[in-house]
């Protein structure tokens, strides 16, 4: 029998996989914005990993991502590679290892997390950092296995 916590690691799954499909795009095409929007808090901080760190909101990430589309950025394709995700009560942490394809050509491999919240039965983003895989940080399964 699936417990409460079971169900919501199912639904955060499907909130991330949701994040990454509307993030995705082929070459001609555009990025969903309004769906990757509406999974995050309305003051929801996400922090890149460009340095020096500097906060931003999800309309000011869009807008960002909106100037390269089509320009230097033509195509991005996430993948998914695996999750650890600790849920407590009405609070979570997802740690997500990832791969983007840029361009069709340029790939990296990142890990993202992020902090949500439960309110009214829902689930949603409050806050979301990512950084770069290098030599001294490489993405192992280590951040998703048990």
């Amino acid at each position: 029998m699936e417990s409460d916590r079971d169900k919501d690691v199912q639904v955060i799954r499907s909130l991330i996989a949701r994040q990454f499909k509307s993030i995705s795009w082929r070459e001609g095409k555009t990025p969903d914005w309004a769906a990757f929007e509406k999974d995050f808090l309305p003051e929801a901080a996400l922090y890149a990993s460009a340095r020096p760190l500097r906060s931003q909101t999800t309309g000011q990430f869009i807008e960002r991502m909106n100037g390269l589309v089509g320009k230097t950025l033509h195509s991005l394709e996430e993948t998914i590679l695996g999750s650890r995700i600790h849920v407590f009560g009405n609070v979570a942490v997802a740690v997500i290892a990832c791969e983007n394809v840029e361009n069709a050509t340029e790939t990296n491999r990142n890990v993202e997390m992020m902090l949500l919240v439960k309110d009214d039965g829902s689930w949603r983003v409050a806050a979301q950092a990512w950084d770069r895989q290098d030599a001294a940080n490489p993405v192992t399964s280590e951040l998703w296995e048990r």
